[in-house]
């Protein structure tokens, strides 16, 4: 009878709302994610040439400074030969969480398409062996990720999003975020942190991940006085091992690099609207689009050029770094911010594709010019999106948390380098819209929170 009695409950339509989730799973005043003398919050980033080297970032309490990373060829046996050891550096930070120390290891000097294994120091404790290859040329094919904010409910909603698009490309070599990992601003934002790199896992250590900052990743200082500004948040700098070749005016949040024949820019869309940087990130960006001989551009950015959110324009992007963009043919364009999915082009043309999604749970509702100018859109959908690219195509999906077909095209160049999109209609579901009126804390804005 108790069987039968379960099987009649999963069968009932739910009609009660579920409570609004707090931010982590972490209860006010606890220090669950307290740096201990154990690496933990390891994460790898791309190199300038990522088939030459990367670079790793990791954490540990105060009481190591200067750190080693240990590296060699990937082999068969647990026997692991040739060991070299890199020097970290270390940067200092004071949290919710009390006192943590931060380390960098650059490795160069790397042999192209090649697997190694690499494990970071601790007190008295190293990290697991992890395994990450390096990437390959420019004409051998390259599969990466791509996730819009994450920034809510990482543990509880985010974990699901990133196992799925593991299992769905487990060949991915790069793994690219769109801004607004956390939320922030709550006295808790180590926590939130350390949420995060609970959700990725093993992504963040074994694939070379490459976000946007978003404008969660700054707070606001002086806020609600005439002195307010907004101020680079304290995790940002030491939490990724970044390259160092951005704007000079947003140097720790803009970077590029070249990955098997693409040319990646990523660009603070914040400090662009907020902080006056447009114009210098401009020129940075015409710059390092001038100089690229590799078939494929890609621009991950934050904040969307075109926002399919009620009310949200970033006209200084349109006007000062859109120009950018369409003067070197740009093909992708890798938005986040207004946790809705929305794609469009310019008119006829094959590129600029722009995309806006959303992995985390917060979802936001269409603008109804978003709906009309844009094709497809979708609400009330958690996603993640795989781009598979040789010298000829690039191939883009994006996919719900569930593996489900949400979006697809293609992009073939011919002989002469024009390009042609090709749409994938076969095997979409239709677009989603949110059925909810408010959320569980009574927003008619949100879909949910």
């Amino acid at each position: 009878m108790r069987l039968l009695a379960v099987g009649l409950l999963l069968a009932l339509p739910s009609v009660a709302m579920a409570a609004a989730e707090p931010n982590t799973q972490v209860p006010p005043g606890s220090r669950y994610y307290a740096a201990t003398p154990v690496p933990d919050r390891i994460v790898a980033s791309p190199s300038v040439d990522p088939s030459h080297g990367f670079a790793v970032a990791w954490r540990t309490d105060g009481s190591v400074q200067s750190p080693l990373l240990e590296i060699a060829r990937a082999d068969d046996s647990p026997a692991i030969e040739g060991i070299v050891q890199v020097r970290a550096k270390t940067q200092v930070l004071q949290t919710e969480n009390g006192l943590s120390h931060h380390h960098r290891a650059d490795i160069d000097g790397l042999q192209p398409d090649t697997l190694y294994v690499y494990r970071v120091q601790g007190n008295g404790s190293w990290s697991a062996w992890n395994q990450l290859r390096t990437l390959a040329a420019a004409d051998q094919p390259l599969t990466l990720l791509y996730f819009g904010d994450t920034q809510n409910k990482n543990v509880s909603h985010v974990s699901r999003v990133v196992r799925a698009a593991q299992k769905a490309a487990p060949d991915a070599r790069i793994s690219l975020f769109a801004g607004d990992l956390v939320s922030g601003g709550d006295n808790m934002d180590d926590s939130e942190w350390g949420e995060w790199f609970a959700a990725t896992n093993w992504l963040a250590q074994e694939t070379l991940v490459a976000p946007a900052i978003g404008n969660h990743e700054y707070f606001e200082e002086f806020e609600d006085t005439p002195q307010e500004r907004r101020v680079l948040g304290r995790h940002w700098p030491v939490t990724f091992a970044l390259p160092g070749n951005g704007a000079s005016a947003a140097a720790g949040t803009s970077y590029w690099f070249d990955a098997q024949g693409v040319r990646v820019a990523v660009v603070d869309g914040t400090s662009a609207l907020d902080l006056g940087t447009a114009k210098a990130q401009a020129q940075w960006l015409d710059k390092v689009l001038s100089g690229n001989r590799q078939p494929w551009t890609i621009v991950l950015l934050h904040q969307p050029f075109y926002s399919p959110r009620e009310g949200r324009e970033n006209a200084a992007l349109r006007k000062v770094l859109l120009p950018v963009v369409r003067r070197h043919k740009v093909d992708l364009i890798l938005q986040g911010h207004d946790h809705t999915y929305g794609r469009r082009g310019e008119g006829q043309a094959a590129t600029p594709q722009y995309v806006v999604t959303v992995a985390g749970p917060k979802q936001y509702r269409l603008s109804d010019e978003a709906r009309t100018t844009m094709d497809p859109v979708g609400e009330d959908t958690q996603l993640f999106q795989v781009l598979r690219i040789d010298p000829q195509r690039l191939r883009y999906e994006a996919r719900t948390v569930t593996g489900r077909l949400y979006d697809a095209f293609e992009l073939k160049r011919d002989g002469g380098g024009s390009k042609q999109r090709v749409e994938q209609q076969e095997g979409r579901i239709a677009p989603r819209d949110c059925a909810r009126a408010q959320t569980a804390k009574g927003r008619t804005d949100r879909c949910w929170e």
